[in-house]
């Protein structure tokens, strides 16, 4: 996963860069080569990646994990400035998994600083560009001073209706999901609900994204073929792409391209090809 919170100042020390750094679209032409193969009006509404790569790339490199970290951030603001430009609706982007606090205290805590500081840099960023911050995930996890800078961040961007950008921080799909199952069996044992009436929509509205639409295409990164317990439950009908691309080198067109893989496909939902052509004339 890419936690993407640094950028280099000089040879021997890192600083903190902006998660988002910028949103303003800065076309080149020599990166938009397939972009307009694009069919605008056959976007995914919502795409989610797992971003995976950082340490092994900078491995081949000879480099600590850091450095690809660094590198990392690049693709986040060209992966978001590209979604932005097309007009995708929903972005969501795997930072930090509730398993990823099982590593070395140091790293962690240095993480959880660096995404403070980030996060309170960037909000003027979002607003200027209509950009609304979401978070999802086990937030109690969180240290105060990370929930308190995110709170507001959630607070300043609320308004801003362009691209809804979610942040899976402390998150795990198990965990949503028993969280769910938790929530509804006590809601049930208060007279709240019905158990044996309970639908699809109604279970939807105990998770974490209950405000959102489900994925439509889920972009892996690095070259594993695995989901790693991101957003199980709502991926059921989401196309599914991998890339040996390692995240650091991911950009737009690696985008483009997973969005075209997307588009040639046909989404059937359990329905045949027949049924699908009938219903569409």
């Amino acid at each position: 996963m890419c936690f993407g919170f640094f950028v280099p100042e000089n040879h021997n020390r890192p600083r903190v860069c902006a998660f988002f750094v910028t949103f303003v679209p800065q076309l080149k032409s020599k990166r938009m080569s397939i972009k307009n193969d694009i069919d605008i009006s056959r976007l995914p509404s919502h795409i989610a990646i797992i971003m995976d790569g950082n340490g092994r790339w900078a491995k081949e490199k000879g480099q600590e994990r850091l450095f690809g970290h660094l590198h990392g951030v690049e693709s986040v603001r060209d992966v978001v400035e590209g979604c932005a430009e097309l007009g995708v609706k929903y972005l969501t982007l795997y930072a930090f998994s509730t398993e990823n606090w099982d590593r070395p205290a140091d790293e962690v805590s240095g993480l959880m600083e660096l995404l403070v500081k980030t996060i309170h840099q960037e909000v003027p960023t979002m607003n200027k560009n209509n950009i609304r911050l979401h978070v999802i995930g086990d937030l109690d996890m969180m240290p105060d001073q990370a929930k308190l800078e995110l709170n507001e961040a959630l607070k300043e961007t609320e308004t801003n209706d362009g691209l809804q950008l979610i942040l899976a921080l402390s998150y795990s799909s198990r965990w949503e999901i028993l969280r769910a199952v938790k929530r509804i069996a006590e809601d049930a044992k208060n007279g709240k609900i019905d158990p044996a009436s309970l639908n699809h929509e109604q279970f939807q509205e105990y998770l974490s994204t209950a405000t959102f639409p489900d994925p439509e295409l889920l972009i892996r990164t690095s070259g594993e073929r695995r989901i790693s317990n991101f957003l199980l439950y709502q991926i059921a009908y989401t196309e599914l792409h991998f890339t040996p691309i390692l995240w650091p080198d991911f950009r737009k067109e690696q985008l483009y391209e997973a969005i075209l893989d997307f588009q040639q496909r046909q989404r059937r939902f359990g329905k045949t090809g027949d049924q699908l052509l009938q219903e569409s004339t």
